[in-house]
C-alpha cells in the first residue's frame, strides 16, 4: 500500500546550495537574527537533501526495520523520519543546530515516528557510531575524511555508509549513482583480512599472504613449489577471492567467521577451507 508523502516542517529562511557554499556566514547570520537564536559554530552549512535523494539513499543502503540508522548532521530529520516510516528503521540523529533539532523532532512526532528516531543537539566528531548499521551523511569532503578513520576501525563490518554528494577520495564506492542530478556514494564496511592465510583444497595447502587496501585484496599466493598471485574483493564479511597457480585460476568465495573462512553454500563451497596463519 502506498504512503502519504513525508509532511517536513518548512525551514525558516532556507539557503540555497550556492548560497550556503559561497556565503554560509551571511545566510546563517540572517535566519538565526530571524529566529533570536545564538549562532552555533557549524562545521557543516544546513543544504535539504531533496526527498527523491533520501528516498534513493535509503533503498541503496537496503534499510530495513531491523536496521539502526544514524544520521550526521540530521538538518530538519527527513532522513530519519523517512527510514522509519518508509522502512520501519530505528535511528538517532545529532546536528549542531537546535532550530534544527527542533524541526527534526516536530516532525518526527507528526510523522508518528517519534517512538522510532531520535534527535540531539551534538557534535557529529563526538558522537559514537559504532552501533550504527546504516550511516548517512550529507557533509563536506574535508569532514568526511576525518570521519574515515572511525568509520573503518569502530563500525562492525558489514555496516552500510551512504553519502549525498561527496565521497571519501581513495576509498572507492561499493556503488555509485547519480540521483535526479545529484551523486550518491555507498560504502560496505569491511572486514580486516589482510595478512597470511592458509586454504585447504582437496589434498593441496594453498599459502596466501594478503595486503589489504579499504575492501580490495592482492598479495602471492603459493602451493608446494609453485608460485601465483591472489586478489579480491571484501564486501562485509564476505570475501571472493581469485588464486592463479600452475597457470589454473581458481575462485574461493568465503564468509570471514573469526580466523576462518568458511565458504559460501552453493558457489563452489565443496572441498575447501581456510584459516589465518
Amino acid at each position: 500500500m502506498s504512503k502519504a508523502p513525508i509532511q517536513l516542517a518548512p525551514s525558516p529562511l532556507p539557503c540555497t546550495r550556492r548560497a550556503a557554499l559561497l556565503g554560509a556566514g551571511a545566510c546563517f547570520l540572517t535566519a538565526h537574527s530571524a529566529l533570536a537564536q545564538p549562532i552555533p559554530n557549524l562545521d557543516v552549512p544546513y543544504v535539504p537533501t531533496p526527498q527523491q535523494v533520501v528516498d534513493r539513499m535509503l533503498e541503496i543502503a537496503k534499510v530495513s526495520g531491523k536496521d539502526f540508522v544514524m544520521d550526521l548532521g540530521c538538518g530538519d530529520g527527513r532522513m530519519l523520519v523517512t527510514a522509519a516510516t518508509k522502512f520501519g528503521a530505528r535511528g538517532f540523529g545529532v546536528d549542531l543546530n537546535p532550530v534544527r533539532i527542533r524541526e527534526a523532532t516536530e516532525n518526527a512526532a507528526r510523522a508518528n515516528v517519534a517512538d522510532k528516531v531520535k534527535f540531539e543537539v551534538k557534535n557529529l566528531f563526538d558522537t559514537q557510531i559504532k552501533d550504527a548499521d546504516v550511516l548517512t551523511m550529507y557533509l563536506l569532503p574535508s569532514v568526511n575524511m576525518q570521519l574515515r578513520p572511525r568509520i573503518l576501525s569502530e563500525m562492525k563490518p558489514g555496516s552500510r555508509i551512504v553519502s549525498h554528494a561527496f565521497n571519501m577520495e581513495d576509498w572507492d564506492p561499493d556503488q555509485r549513482e547519480n540521483v535526479d542530478g545529484r551523486e550518491v556514494f555507498f560504502w560496505i564496511v569491511p572486514t580486516k583480512l589482510e595478512g597470511k592465510w592458509t586454504i585447504v583444497d582437496g589434498g593441496s595447502k594453498i599459502a596466501l599472504d594478503l595486503k589489504q587496501t579499504f575492501q580490495r585484496l592482492e598479495g602471492g599466493a603459493e602451493s608446494g613449489a609453485a608460485k601465483g598471485k591472489a586478489q579480491g574483493r571484501i564486501a562485509g564479511q564476505e570475501v571472493r577471492l581469485s588464486v592463479a597457480l600452475n597457470g589454473e585460476t581458481k575462485i574461493y568465495a568465503g564468509r570471514v567467521s573469526g580466523d576462518k573462512l568458511v565458504p559460501i553454500a552453493g558457489d563452489g563451497a565443496a572441498g575447501w577451507s581456510g584459516n589465518r596463519g
